[in-house]
């Protein structure tokens, strides 16, 4: 799986298939005005990737610098994606970090089962 960079986002792709998930890690700032346009099509290749390994996701938020709310809505898309196909979704954030710790505090609305975990690094 390629890496994908957007502007001033880089997301990194950790998938060998020893792993015990495909991961994700995102750096520097997501302030693109539709980034959609980029990660959705990202987001189904790695939500393909997953559930034909059988392995959740994990998304990394800890070095990312910022996120705008369209990004948000990016990720809340890709939530209901991951339920739909049944593949577990992990987002580990830096609750150390205000601004994180208030984006994923409002995304625990979406922690209906075991399908996402909310994780603090």
């Amino acid at each position: 799986m390629q890496a994908l960079v957007v502007g001033d986002l880089r997301i990194e792709a950790l998938d060998d298939d020893a792993s015990s998930a495909v991961r994700l890690l995102w750096k520097g700032k997501s302030n693109n005005r539709h980034p959609a346009e980029a990660l959705a099509p990202y987001f189904r290749e790695v939500l393909a990737t997953a559930g034909r390994r059988q392995q959740p996701l994990e998304l990394h938020f800890e070095d990312l610098e910022h996120f705008n709310s369209s990004t948000i809505t990016s990720i809340i898309q890709l939530i209901q994606d991951a339920r739909a196909r049944g593949i577990k979704l992990v987002l580990v954030y830096d609750h150390a970090l205000k601004w994180q710790k208030l984006s994923f505090d409002a995304l625990r609305v979406f922690v209906k089962d075991d399908l996402l975990e909310l994780r603090s690094a």
